[in-house]
């Protein structure tokens, strides 16, 4: 099972509208906690099972305005941990993914109206953004992503549980 579920709003910690919070945390956090719950009986009946949690480098380190989406995806990284260690020897794995940034249509999109709202290349908007959080000025893809889970579900990662594993071009190396 993959719990792939997030949005995001950003807003200083005192101006945070409470619904936001309150939705960030029920669709980043809460929902992967449900369906996990729902879940894990029948991959323990099975004798096999593996969960995927995709959490974000923001898991692991935070950014400023983002204290909703941090917070849900640092609960992501916590209970990935309390599950590989609940689930360690019924044959389910469960660990999370931290991406960095990973170029999606949305990101494009968020690029292409940075340059045009600001008179700049794509490539250099691109540039910009990537340098201001990770050393590698490369996007993950979904498709890396989706080869890393491959390989946390398969025999190779039998004994890898309990963990985090960042697609995030250096963010959370420092």
């Amino acid at each position: 099972m993959a719990n792939n579920a997030g949005i995001q709003f950003t807003a200083e910690i005192e101006a945070f509208p409470a619904e936001r919070w309150d939705a960030i945390i029920a669709i980043n956090l809460s929902a992967a906690f449900h369906a996990m719950q729902a879940a894990i009986p029948l991959m323990k009946q099975a004798g096999w099972g593996r969960i995927i949690n995709i959490a974000s480098a923001h898991g692991l380190v935070a950014s400023a305005q983002k204290a909703a989406y941090v917070a849900a995806k640092h609960g992501i990284v916590g209970l990935t941990k309390v599950a590989g260690i609940e689930l360690a020897n019924h044959g389910v794995t469960c660990n999370a993914i931290c991406p960095g940034w990973v170029l999606t249509p949305l990101v494009q999109k968020q690029i292409d109206a940075r340059a045009e709202r600001e008179g700049r290349t794509v490539e250099a908007v691109r540039i910009d953004l990537l340098s201001e959080k990770q050393p590698m000025l490369d996007f993950s893809t979904p498709e890396q992503i989706g080869a890393m889970s491959v390989f946390l579900c398969s025999e190779a990662a039998k004994t890898i549980t309990g963990t985090t594993l960042s697609i995030d071009g250096g963010w959370t190396a420092g």
